[in-house]
């Protein structure tokens, strides 16, 4: 069974995904999985979490997690823009955001990925 959706996409009538420059999938690739039934099924790849360290992101201040921080206001305090908070996740390593909170006392490396103009060896 294909979908109308899958038709129209397929046709070119709709755009592709495109997330915002805030997205951590921002410029992620799209794949197409062919199900036994031949119905065309579009996902978005694996996005694979950079490891953190000094050779992937350039680190602008450290935090100091407090009872009651939440992760988006905290990327809002530093980056400017609570939406970015997944910046701090993949400085962090973490892989489940609230983690990252849970623990007052924890440092939090407060991070732009390397590749932003501006950044510490910036590429």
């Amino acid at each position: 069974m294909n979908y109308p959706l899958q038709q129209l996409i397929q046709m070119g009538l709709v755009p592709p995904v495109n997330f915002p420059a805030d997205s951590r999938y921002h410029g992620s690739a799209t794949r197409t999985y062919t199900a036994p039934g031949g119905q065309n099924i579009t996902y978005l790849a694996r996005r694979f979490v950079p490891q953190p360290g000094a050779a992937n992101f350039a680190t602008v201040a450290r935090h100091t997690v407090v009872q009651g921080d939440r992760l988006d206001l905290v990327a809002a305090k530093y980056l400017g823009d609570p939406l970015v908070f997944w910046l701090i996740c993949d400085a962090n390593g973490a892989i489940r955001p609230r983690s990252l909170v849970e623990t007052p006392g924890r440092v939090l490396n407060i991070t732009m990925p390397q590749s932003v103009p501006g950044a510490p060896n910036a590429t």
